[in-house]
This record gives structure tokens, sequence and C-alpha cells, in this order.
């Protein structure tokens, strides 16, 4: 199966999170990976794949739990392949945000998604140091950027990949996702530039937690 091509996505606007209470002054913004990554898995990628791992095709519809092996090159003449898990979706609270300030009507009524990912690097190459490349898509085929926090977020700890990553390595990691006007999740996708297929997937999203 092959999930819808979002070609004419839209980017949604920055956001910045500050931190209000608990003494904190730490802010959170979307990473957003189309802007520090180049295009991958082309003719003229230098990345080379070890014997043995299999590339998920783009194009590829994945459900929750399901690894996809992808390219990604984090600058030119840096890159190695990625084994990403989307592995649950939670839907998140406005009240999980208290002690930051939501100050203008985007953040306020948006839907608030949790994404817990895992990221392993089985390439050759080392990768550390940029965020988790993976978006948000809505019921619109608009692109969610994650937003990253320089203070902790406990509801979903957030952190992109340590300095170094080398083959082997590891992450789980949890990413936030605000969908504008209330709106929907529909799933989580792999695209590192506008000409990639993107990979996606899809699943039940988990209701919120309760206090």
């Amino acid at each position: 199966m092959r999930p819808h091509r979002p070609a004419g996505a839209v980017l949604t606007a920055a956001l910045v999170l500050t931190g209000c209470s608990s003494g904190s002054d730490g802010e959170a913004a979307p990473a957003t990976p189309s802007a520090t990554v180049t295009t991958t898995r082309t003719p003229s990628s230098t990345v080379g794949v070890p014997r043995g791992v299999e590339l998920t095709a783009q194009g590829s519809s994945l459900r929750f739990g399901e690894p996809a092996r992808v390219i990604f090159e984090s600058r030119r003449n840096r890159g190695t392949v990625l084994s990403l898990i989307v592995r649950s979706v939670r839907k998140g609270r406005l009240e999980d945000f208290d002690g930051f300030i939501l100050d203008d009507r985007y953040k306020q009524k948006a839907s608030y998604f949790y994404a817990t990912v895992t990221v392993r690097n089985v390439g050759r190459g080392d990768v550390g140091g940029v965020a988790v490349p993976l978006w948000g898509v809505d019921r619109d085929k608009t692109l969610l950027p994650p937003v990253t926090f320089t203070t902790r977020f406990t509801p979903c700890p957030t952190r992109q990949l340590p300095a170094r990553f080398r083959r082997g390595a590891a992450l789980t990691t949890c990413l936030v996702f605000l969908s504008p006007d209330k709106g929907g999740l529909s799933g989580v996708s792999y695209r590192p530039s506008q000409e990639f297929d993107p990979v996606t997937w899809t699943g039940a999203i988990r209701p919120a937690r309760k206090k």
C-alpha cells in the first residue's frame, strides 16, 4: 500500500514556548529537519548501505511499531542508514504545558500529540547532534515540525541525537506535534526533502493520560 503523498504540504509556523514557572527560563522551538538535511536516497548519494541491510521503499505505509530503514544525511558527505520505529502516538492535553507561555492562538487552540520513537544507526556513518528527522502529518496534509525543548518537558521527554551517534547506537525519544485549530494527526512521516516520497506510519492514537 502507498499513502497519499503530501506533495504540496504546508509547513507550520515556528513555535516558541517559554517556561514561566518552576524557575525555568527554558524555551521550546520546532526542529525543521528539511532545513538541516539534504536529499536522501538519490543516485548521487555517497552513503553506502551495509550488506544485509535492505532499505524501505519510498512511499511505504507502515503501522506503528514497524521499522523503516532509510538513508539519512545530516549534511553533505555525512550520512548513514537509520532504522526508525514510530512505536506509538498518544494525545496530550493543554494542562501538560503548565509552566510554558502559550502566547498565541495557534498554541492555545492546537491539539497535542506525543510520538514515542526509536532510532538506531545501522549504517557506517556518524550523524550525531541533529534532530530526529520525522514530521507529523495532519488531515489536511500539512507537515507539523516536532517541537524541541531546551528545558525538560516531563509529559514527553524530547532529545535530539547525541553528539556522537555511530553504528549500533540507539535512542528512544518522544516527539511533540501541535496540530492547529484542534486538528487531528493522520500519521508520522520520514521526509528529509521535498523530492523524497515519504515513509509514513499510521495507527490507533492512544487517549490522553488522566491527571
